[in-house]
């Protein structure tokens, strides 16, 4: 299965890099954000505070979407190829899932190069702890959304995610602390996971790390991920027997 796992990644990698401009592309909503909102938001708030939330924007944008790959593949037959070959189906969902985790990876540099430069002043402990829950929570949102993809009809894939990840996003708090919200809405929040690892990312880049805020975020972070990981092998399994 490594085997089977780090060919598919490598091949993906090599398919990611000759498309560089879809890498920057993938970055430049929470970029322009960051760049046009950061300076009005830190009136009121800080650096520390924002970018988190646009590094979980553009996990849910990036990672979200990500079946996309899967739906090209089921038109074009390559999928039904692979179904063919004696490669192991989880091996088939890994290197898929661990190739958006490098461009996630990429993106999320590049959007801390821009915020360090406007001034972000997170920790470096801070950062290295937040990049992995992030890279995990990535790996786990890219792993689920091949299995809807696999799931529902190709032509619903689109407009389902993308209907998907907007409330998403708000609903995490990525532009501004769910407290700051009313009470109704700031109680619903509480159902989606994002909140809880968007809140722990805040307290690591505030230099705040054995706190009640981390270590629920690291808890939802490893179940969603077992969830996700576990339903998206099923599926590839199902999809690939």
């Amino acid at each position: 299965m490594l085997r089977d796992t780090w060919v598919l990644f490598r091949h993906g990698v090599r398919a990611t890099v000759r498309q560089k401009v879809g890498i920057v592309f993938g970055a430049v909503q929470p970029l322009l954000f960051l760049v046009l909102f950061g300076p009005i938001f830190t009136t009121f708030g800080t650096w520390e505070t924002l970018v988190p939330g646009l590094i979980v924007q553009l996990g849910l944008l990036s990672m979200g979407l990500a079946g996309f790959g899967v739906v090209f593949e089921k038109r074009s037959g390559a999928l039904e190829r692979m179904r063919v070959t004696p490669a192991s189906r989880l091996a088939l969902l890994l290197g898929r899932v661990l190739n958006n985790a490098v461009t996630l990876v990429v993106q999320t540099v590049l959007l801390l190069a821009v915020a360090f430069a406007l001034g972000l002043r997170a920790p470096a402990p801070g950062l290295a702890a937040g990049f992995v829950l992030v890279v995990v929570l990535g790996i786990s949102l890219a792993a689920l959304s091949y299995a809807i993809a696999l799931t529902i009809n190709e032509h619903l894939f689109a407009p389902v995610m993308s209907t998907a990840v907007v409330p998403l996003i708000l609903l995490s708090g990525s532009f501004l602390p769910m407290s700051m919200a009313p009470g109704w809405l700031d109680a619903i929040s509480h159902i989606s996971p994002f909140r809880y690892v968007l809140e722990a990312l805040r307290e690591l880049f505030q230099g705040r790390y054995l706190t009640s805020t981390v270590g629920a975020g690291v808890v939802v972070t490893v179940v969603f991920a077992a969830v996700a990981l576990t339903i998206g092998a099923r599926v590839f399994d199902r999809e690939n027997a």
